[in-house]
């Protein structure tokens, strides 16, 4: 047991919790950890009698997923260590053996490396299966267009390849796509793909769709998704939202009308998701070049955000 400091005894007898521990005590309480901390195990080095011994796999993790609830970089994670003893109490991290921001930065890397990130994503989505929040018989698809820095003032003098600009309405953005699909019931993720800003919505559509599902609702932006070759052939009922041009010139008691409001309503619980991953964890432009770290990133953010979707039915 670890003696506690007067800093410590100090900090336990304060007289009010801080957003910042309400938010660290919820998650606390939401990740599988064990579960994580074993799909990750078989990669993360043991350490031997000779040598540097690794921090605790425990640890590491957890300074992780800080990292990503707050969108920090390595050195302002190591400097949030120092600095706020709710985050060193959530990590387990103890002021003489604060982790470096080049440890935090190959714990990351280690993760891209073994692409975790899906990984971690796919073992929460396992725990909530397993806690009966796992129905397929509808799939809501959407995408979401995530900012890149534009500007070539940087070493290598261009912008990132893997991003591109694209014109939505009348606005230009330059960055990626994420595309996702949700269960319509529970609004949960269950498939996430990640393109350039400039691919069309419908692109990646076949490899969202698990192929279980009786129903698909998509937005406008999806129409004749029905005709493509990869889902001619698939049983399920299309609810493709009607163009808002369309829909403008119908009158208010127009039955369709009723029907699409419908639609809307069913379809408004894929945007939760985007909401938590850009306003909750602050994710509105990507960190990394490329498309693949961004990636591993985003899926991690979509396992968090399929925590708190999914709290008020967890037991």
């Amino acid at each position: 047991m670890v003696q506690k400091t007067f800093a410590d005894l100090e900090y336990d007898g304060k007289k009010r919790k801080t957003r910042r521990e309400r938010f660290l005590e919820r998650m606390e309480a939401l990740i599988p950890w064990e579960r994580l901390e074993a799909r990750i195990a078989p990669v993360y080095p043991k350490g031997g009698s000779k040598g540097r011994q690794p921090y605790p796999l425990a640890v590491m993790l957890r300074v992780h997923c800080v990292q990503l609830f707050y969108n920090l970089s390595d050195p302002a994670m190591e400097d949030m260590l120092y600095e706020v003893e709710s985050v060193r109490r959530f990590t387990g991290v103890r002021l003489d053996k604060v982790p470096d921001e080049t440890t935090i930065l190959n714990f990351r890397r280690r993760l891209e490396h073994h692409e975790l990130g899906r990984g971690l994503f796919e073992e929460i989505n396992a725990h909530l299966a397993e806690q009966g929040l796992s129905l397929k018989e509808g799939t809501i698809i959407d995408a979401s267009i995530i900012a890149a820095p534009p500007s070539t003032k940087n070493r290598a003098g261009s912008r990132d390849p893997e991003m591109h600009q694209t014109k939505k309405g009348n606005q230009w953005f330059f960055g990626m796509k994420l595309h996702i699909a949700t269960d319509d019931v529970l609004g949960i993720v269950h498939s996430l793909e990640t393109t350039a800003a400039n691919v069309h919505d419908l692109t990646p559509t076949e490899a969202l769709l698990h192929g279980e599902e009786s129903r698909v609702w998509t937005d406008a932006g999806y129409q004749g998704i029905e005709k493509r070759p990869a889902h001619r052939d698939r049983e399920v009922e299309w609810h493709v939202a009607m163009r808002p041009g369309k829909r403008k010139q119908m009158d208010d008691d127009d039955p369709i009308l009723g029907i699409e409001r419908c639609k809307s309503r069913i379809r408004a619980k894929v945007e939760h998701p985007f909401r938590l991953v850009k306003q909750v964890f602050g994710y509105t432009k990507v960190r990394y070049r490329g498309l693949a770290k961004n990636t591993q990133r985003l899926a991690l953010l979509l396992g968090f955000s399929n925590l708190m979707t999914a709290e008020p039915c967890l037991r």
